[in-house]
């Protein structure tokens, strides 16, 4: 009798197995009891941002309803399959710089991208004003946070706001603030995109298992470096490190304590420091070099690799893939060729072709002022990029 009754038994859970399973097949709310505990750990390891977890002490955009930010990459090597996430901070008088900048990456990136925007709170209502006015082709493709400019409690905010260019030091802390993110690129507001920035952050997956970040060197001739001549503190290899681009797996960066490591930097060197946050990342990887992957020049191309001479050689080759316009030189006259890319991307009317692009940029550099400086003569290396996209364009759009 018992027999017969462990047998009814099992037969009768083996039922109700077999509808549970069956439903699951009709109903995806109960195949996705199975999912969730999969998301939960990405969530854990930092791989996915949700729409609930961007809204911490931020300001809401229209931005911000993107419900998905995912970022793949950091800990097994970055693919621009999901969406991207950039990083820029500003304050003072750089609004316009910004927008043009993200302007310039939206122009020649194909991959969904989220930026992240920390601001002066004075300054936010401008950025969504502006963001919002934006075509919506644009808003299919960008998605955005605004943030207010924060430091770790208990450090003197002021004077960390105040190290070199205001508030440039907020991006030591990213790591800490954007908890959810795994894989971000930093950039100034004084960059310029001139080709997608998937192919930049391919170099995630070039990294190997102890790297956690990626920059480009500040100088490739030594007779003209700034660091290996007038640094008073330690630096990286042998010319130092350019911070204007840089790429932060923060998964890594949070697992080394990057942020508990950097504060005590700054509390040795400080009096010694000229290029702020610069100055504390060369530090650090002039103590850490095998947590450093360096990306080549075409990547930072600054007017030093072509005022005196040309030195930048991957951008001979490749052409310059993004621009920097350090010492303001896309206000000034010093630097026309600089200028001349940044005006053109400004004045750029978004939804029509980008061979309209290249005409402005070649138009400016054929000016006289312009060819007759420097980096004017070297004008096909900051077009270089530009062409081959519009020829790729040409041949996908032809009947």
């Amino acid at each position: 009798m018992r027999f017969m009754y462990r047998m009814g038994l099992l037969a009768g859970l083996g039922a109700v197995a077999l509808f549970v399973f069956g439903y699951s097949l009709l109903n995806p709310s109960v195949a996705a009891i199975a999912h969730d505990s999969n998301s939960v750990k990405s969530r854990k390891l930092g791989l996915q941002l949700d729409d609930a977890d961007v809204k911490k002490q931020q300001d809401s955009s229209k931005g911000d309803q993107d419900a998905s930010l995912n970022t793949e990459g950091g800990l097994l090597g970055a693919t621009p399959k999901a969406i991207l996430h950039l990083a820029v901070v500003a304050c003072g008088d750089r609004t316009n710089e910004t927008l043009v900048m993200l302007k310039s990456a939206v122009i020649f990136t194909s991959t969904k991208l989220h930026c992240h925007i920390f601001a002066e709170t004075e300054l936010h209502f401008g950025f969504r004003q502006q963001i919002n006015s934006w075509p919506a082709s644009v808003h299919d493709k960008l998605t955005y946070t605004i943030y207010p400019i924060m430091y770790p409690p208990g450090e003197n905010s002021q004077e960390w706001k105040k190290l070199f260019r205001p508030c440039a030091s907020q991006r030591l802390f990213l790591p800490e603030i954007l908890t959810d993110v795994d894989s971000l690129l930093y950039v100034d507001t004084d960059i310029l995109f001139l080709s997608p920035m998937e192919n930049l952050w391919n170099f995630f997956s070039a990294m190997n298992s102890t790297q956690l970040a990626a920059l480009a060197p500040e100088h490739e001739v030594k007779s003209i470096g700034w660091y290996n001549r007038f640094a008073r503190h330690p630096y990286y290899g042998e010319t130092g490190l350019n911070s204007g681009i840089m790429l932060m797996n923060l998964t890594r960066l949070r697992a080394f304590h990057f942020q508990n490591k950097i504060i005590p930097y700054y509390k040795e060197y400080k009096m010694k420091l000229t290029w702020g946050d610069q100055d504390l990342l060369n530090i650090l990887f002039h103590f850490y070099p095998e947590r450093l992957l360096v990306f080549p020049c075409e990547w930072n191309y600054r007017p030093d690799h072509c005022m005196y001479m040309q030195n930048c050689k991957s951008a001979e080759t490749h052409g310059v893939r993004m621009v920097h316009g350090c010492r303001r030189v896309f206000f000034n006259e010093k630097q026309p060729a600089f200028k001349a890319i940044y005006q053109s991307i400004e004045q750029y009317k978004f939804d029509t072709n980008i061979s309209l692009l290249l005409e402005g940029m070649k138009a400016k550099m054929e000016e006289p002022d312009t060819k007759a400086s420097r980096c004017g003569q070297v004008a096909n290396m900051f077009l270089k990029q530009v062409e081959s996209i519009v020829r790729k364009e040409s041949v996908t759009t032809a009947p």
